[in-house]
């Protein structure tokens, strides 16, 4: 991988990772117009999923003060509430990744190889499209507005998160589309589901970086090192790109115009599964 590669990539994971339109998506068709194995890359993705968790952890530090400040008064508060709110929409993907973790890892390796011969971006577009169903439909629904995120809604929007596992399926799009589709109010449901993925992203980031330091003797053959130079410009363009898609999916999400990226997920949906037969 050259650092302009990893810029490119960097600044990918960076944007889509808060926009809905699915950053492991995008990443997979990146990869495979670059022709990079995905399997090689698995240290640059560990750095620039982290990346985009500190950039969250940025934007949203005074809400991230606020709930560690409620929390260490011990007593049942606003902040105390929204903490276990957060836990609970962890259960889901934490089942998910204990239980199926494995099982998964084989589907999406299998999507890497095929990528070549297309099966890979098939996948990808067809995911893609159902993300922008759920866009659409999110837009078009008029649910009854609630208030604050409930500990049931928290538990289904959590669920949302796990079945994103699928690339194509945009995390971001699917939580903050299935919280208004129960009717959570916008103001806080995109802030809820950008501090709701934090754990999830570094557990896997964790999960990651031990496989890569103690990797099995099969994937010793397979796994191919990042430069140093690709990682650290592929870190900094997901941070950047990661402030800015955060902070602007944040205002996107009060003013309603989700329709726009449903729109470009079907376009780009559809462009996936057609690409390896024009190219």
């Amino acid at each position: 991988m050259t650092w302009f590669q990893a810029l490119i990539l960097g600044i990918v994971q960076g944007l889509t990772e808060y926009l809905p339109v699915s950053s492991s998506g995008h990443l997979t068709i990146g990869q495979y117009l670059f022709g990079i194995d995905g399997e090689g890359a698995m240290d640059f993705e560990i750095m620039v999923h982290v990346a985009t968790v500190l950039s969250t952890c940025l934007i949203l530090w005074k809400e991230i003060v606020w709930l560690f400040t409620d929390l260490f008064k011990f007593k049942w508060n606003e902040g105390t509430r929204y903490i276990v709110n957060i836990i609970i929409s962890m259960i889901p993907v934490g089942i998910v990744g204990l239980c199926l973790n494995d099982y998964i890892e084989s589907i999406f390796n299998y999507d890497k190889i095929a990528a070549s011969c297309g099966n890979g971006l098939l996948v990808v577009g067809i995911c893609l499209i159902v993300t922008a169903l759920l866009l659409v439909f999110s837009y078009i629904a008029k649910p009854r507005v609630k208030e604050n995120v409930s500990p049931l809604h928290a538990f289904v929007i959590g669920l949302a998160q796990a079945v994103a596992v699928f690339p194509g399926l945009s995390r971001s799009g699917s939580t903050i589309a299935t919280g208004l589709l129960l009717g959570n109010k916008k103001e806080k449901l995109a802030q809820f589901s950008f501090l709701m993925v934090i754990p999830p992203i570094l557990g896997q980031a964790v999960l990651d970086a031990k496989d890569l330091i103690f990797p099995s003797a099969e994937a010793v053959t397979e796994t191919v090192s990042t430069p140093t130079s690709a990682l650290i410009v592929g870190f900094l363009a997901a941070f950047i790109s990661g402030c800015f898609a955060c902070k602007l999916m944040i205002n996107l999400v009060k003013k309603g115009k989700l329709i726009w990226f449903g729109i470009y997920c079907a376009v780009i949906g559809i462009m996936s599964i057609v690409l390896p037969y024009i190219f």
